[in-house]
C-alpha cells in the first residue's frame, strides 16, 4: 500500500518524537520513542497537539489512526525527572492563583472537539496517559500484546486527561472505579470484555484492521456528515434530557438535507455507484458549528 511521509515544509513543525504519514486519506500518527516505550514527554505533547490540529484542518485527511512504534503503544509519562515527575514546579510552573492546566487534559479536549474520527491502534503496553489519551478516540483496537493500566493511584497521583469523565461513560462507573482504585494492569481480552476496546487482534493484523475501518469511512461517507455525527454523539453524552438531542439533530437534519452531499448520497444509492461527496469541513460546515462553548486549548 503506497504511503507518503509528510516532510516538513515552511511553516510546518518538524517532528522528532512522532511520525506523521498520510495515505489514501488516512493520517497515521505514530508515537515514536520506541527505545523508551514511547513514554510521553513535553516534546511529544507539543508535536501531538500540532499533528492533531494539522490533520483536523486538512481536507485530504478523512480519518486519523494513532499507534506506537516498536513494542509499546505508550508507557505513560516519561519518569526521567524521578520523584519530581509530577511536580509542576519542576516544569518551571510556579504556584499561581489559577491551577496550571493538565497537559494531557488539553490534548484529550482537543481530540474531543475534532471533526475527524480517530482510531486508536493499541499495539502494546498502554498505561497512564498511554491509555487515557485514547478514551476520547472513537474506536479502540488492541493487539493481543496490549497491556493496559490506569496506574495513577500506584504513583500517588489521580486520573488525568479528563479520564474521570470519559472512562465511566465507556465501561460504567463500577468497573471504572475498580480499574482506577486498584491501578492494576490487565490484558487486551479483559479490556474487550469491559468494552474498553472493540476488537483484539493478532499483532500483524492490528494496523491492517485499523486501516480497513478507516477506509470504510473515507470511501463511503460524507466528511461533513461524519464531523457533525461525531459531535452529536459525543456532546450529547452530557445532555440532561433527550429533547436536547432532538432539537440539535433537527437543526443538523434541516441543514444537511439542503446540502450537496445529501443529494449525492441519495443519487449514488439510487444509481448503485460509489458516492462522490464534495463538501469540505474546512469551508462548508454550518454556521452554527461548533455549537458548544469555545474552550481554550
Amino acid at each position: 500500500m503506497p504511503v507518503h511521509r509528510i516532510l516538513p515544509r515552511e511553516g510546518l513543525m518538524e517532528y522528532t518524537e512522532i511520525e506523521y504519514e498520510v495515505s489514501d486519506s488516512i493520517l497515521t500518527i505514530t508515537l515514536n520513542r520506541p527505545e523508551k516505550l514511547n513514554a510521553y514527554t513535553l516534546v511529544m505533547d507539543t508535536e501531538l497537539k500540532d499533528a492533531l490540529n494539522r490533520g483536523d484542518t486538512d481536507d485530504d485527511v478523512r480519518v486519523v489512526i494513532v499507534t506506537g512504534a516498536g513494542r509499546a503503544f505508550c508507557a505513560g509519562a516519561d519518569l526521567s525527572r524521578g520523584d519530581r515527575t509530577f511536580d509542576y514546579r519542576a516544569w518551571g510552573l510556579e504556584d499561581t492563583p489559577e491551577t496550571p492546566r493538565d497537559r494531557g487534559g488539553l490534548t484529550t479536549l482537543r481530540i474531543y472537539d475534532m471533526k475527524k474520527p480517530l482510531i486508536a491502534a493499541i499495539n502494546g503496553p498502554a498505561v497512564g496517559f498511554g491509555i487515557t489519551m485514547t478514551l476520547p478516540m472513537d474506536i479502540r483496537l488492541a493487539s493481543e500484546n496490549a497491556r493496559i493500566g490506569f496506574v495513577f493511584t500506584r504513583r500517588g497521583i489521580v486520573p488525568e486527561a479528563c479520564s474521570s469523565w470519559f472512562l465511566p461513560r465507556i465501561v460504567g462507573i463500577s468497573k471504572a472505579t475498580e480499574l482506577v482504585l486498584t491501578g492494576r494492569v490487565f490484558d487486551a481480552h479483559e479490556a474487550l470484555a469491559h468494552g474498553l476496546v472493540s476488537e483484539v487482534l493478532a499483532p500483524e493484523d492490528l494496523i491492517p484492521r485499523a486501516r480497513e475501518i478507516a477506509a470504510e469511512i473515507a470511501r463511503n461517507t460524507s466528511a461533513i456528515s461524519v464531523a457533525l455525527s461525531r459531535q452529536l454523539l459525543w456532546k450529547m453524552l452530557g445532555a440532561d434530557h433527550p429533547i436536547e438531542a432532538h432539537r440539535l439533530e433537527s437543526k443538523c437534519m434541516y441543514w444537511t438535507g439542503r446540502q450537496a452531499d445529501a443529494a449525492e448520497g441519495i443519487l449514488s444509492f439510487l444509481e448503485k455507484r460509489p458516492p462522490r461527496f464534495t463538501m469540505r469541513p474546512s469551508s462548508d460546515m454550518p454556521e452554527f458549528y461548533p455549537w458548544w462553548i469555545d474552550r481554550p486549548f
